[in-house]
């Protein structure tokens, strides 16, 4: 069960949806969701199911212009005489870039190499959901159809949907919005006002292209189920056990999807002749059927309170297919990139190698990121907006919920998390004690060996320092 409450900040209002219990135990979905690079791994957590997101909810509804412009800025002076003790803390390592502004000026409180690009881990996805948000348009749903191109022969077309019920659909879910058995359930019902009994089954996955495993990403990532092969359809994820955290993914997506569709079709007395092969459907065939996912804003929502990599990959390359590039890794990073450089956000400096952060060739300098959140808050920017709003809350939501949770952060931080070996970042949002709200970006991308536990303590002092922060012409 999903529980619901609400968090009311000054000056900002915060709808909290999607806590599930038991799922504030989950400290590092970074990546996969999950705990990738944690020394030695957590004990098991919740069933992913019940992971906060993967139940549609009405979107929380930050109201930035209601913040007060007098409200005191905190001193520069102060904050970066904090952020340079961050940046020497030796739990931080040898490379950490700290960047703060206020969100209403501008004003830069801190910038402590803010323009190096540095390996962003998941916080590279705030990125991808800006490009998704206002390229592809948070009420866009994805559709799952199947055609027949002549009698006899049918065609099951993926648009995008990883997300499909093996079974029937939910339309409160995210995760499970579209079923499968929907779309089967609605095919047996055209053949048999058609007579037909007999068909053959095949599969068009043309949407994306080239390799649906990043040749960068650490083997390991995908065999742990931390990431799944990027098709345009799929069942669940691609998991191969619904009831596990983090179940080994089908090797081929959306070829299982196509042979699950085969034997719903068998059970329901259609004979299915052949093996599916992998096709382009023609333009002009008869849609059979046809189910959508969640909105694109929902979807959005999930990605970024559980970190999810492979639907981040996906509405990467949605974007891309949207501006007219290939549904591939290099599209996908293009087509962010260019989408954010279209809607006004600065990527200066930035080299985006996959769109979820799991690449550690990636590079992302605070100064984009604080931009970025910055850029999202502005009265221009409403389709913008919910991407800060859905990102994970200190104590309560998503990647966050067992991280501030008690201190003057609790419930002020809205924040993405990132975690790669040797790399810990944090950036989004915090409101201070005297109602100013800040943006902020910490990447450390030579953290000391021994895991996330000592960077990310160092990282929540700061950020509760700045929460805490009554602060106007203090001392350094």
């Amino acid at each position: 069960m999903q529980a619901r409450g609400r968090v009311t900040l000054a000056g900002t209002l915060v709808v909290v949806v999607g806590v599930a219990a038991g799922w504030a135990t989950l400290d590092a979905l970074d990546l996969a969701p999950g705990v990738l690079t944690l020394d030695p791994p957590p004990a098991a957590a919740e069933p992913f199911p019940t992971a906060p997101g993967a139940v549609a909810a009405p979107s929380a509804t930050p109201v930035v212009g209601d913040l007060d412009p007098g409200a005191p800025v905190p001193d520069a002076g102060a904050v970066t005489s904090w952020a340079r003790a961050l940046a020497a803390d030796t739990r931080m390592g040898s490379a950490t870039s700290v960047m703060v502004s206020d969100v209403l000026t501008g004003h830069v409180l801190a910038d402590l190499t803010g323009s190096v690009g540095r390996t962003p881990a998941s916080t590279a996805k705030i990125l991808t959901a800006m490009a998704a948000m206002t390229a592809l348009g948070p009420d866009t749903t994805l559709p799952t159809t199947v055609v027949q191109p002549e009698a006899g022969r049918l065609v099951l077309v993926g648009g995008g949907d990883m997300m499909l019920a093996p079974g029937h659909g939910e339309p409160d879910a995210v995760v499970g919005h579209a079923g499968l058995a929907d779309l089967a359930d609605t095919v047996v019902d055209r053949l048999r006002q058609e007579g037909v009994t007999d068909v053959r089954l095949d599969l068009d996955d043309t949407l994306f292209s080239g390799p649906a495993i990043h040749p960068r990403w650490d083997p390991s990532d995908v065999a742990h189920g931390y990431v799944a092969a990027v098709t345009p359809v799929a069942i669940d994820i691609a998991k191969t056990k619904p009831d596990e955290e983090y179940p080994p993914r089908y090797p081929d997506p959306a070829l299982h999807t196509v042979a699950e569709l085969a034997r719903l079709l068998t059970d329901a007395g259609i004979t299915v002749t052949g093996d599916p092969a992998r096709v382009s459907a023609p333009a002009d065939a008869t849609e059979l059927a046809r189910v959508e996912s969640a909105p694109v804003g929902q979807v959005v929502r999930y990605a970024l309170h559980v970190s999810d990599n492979t639907i981040a990959e996906v509405l990467g390359r949605l974007v891309a297919v949207h501006r007219g590039l290939p549904g591939s890794f290099q599209g996908a990073t293009s087509a962010v990139l260019a989408q954010l450089a279209v809607d006004g956000v600065s990527v200066t400096g930035t080299l985006l190698d996959d769109c979820s952060g799991l690449s550690a060739r990636s590079r992302i300098p605070a100064a984009v990121l604080v931009g970025a959140v910055r850029h999202a808050a502005q009265p221009g920017a409403a389709q913008l907006l919910p991407v800060l709003n859905d990102l994970p809350v200190g104590g309560l939501v998503g990647t966050l919920a067992d991280r501030f949770t008690a201190g003057p952060g609790a419930g002020l931080v809205r924040a993405k998390t990132g975690s790669l070996p040797g790399v810990t970042s944090l950036a989004g949002t915090v409101q201070t004690a005297d109602g100013r709200l800040l943006a902020f970006a910490v990447l450390a991308d030579r953290t000391p060996p021994g895991g996330q536990e000592r960077p990310r303590a160092a990282i929540d002092a700061f950020v509760q320092r700045l929460a805490a922060c009554g602060c106007t012409g203090a001392a350094a």
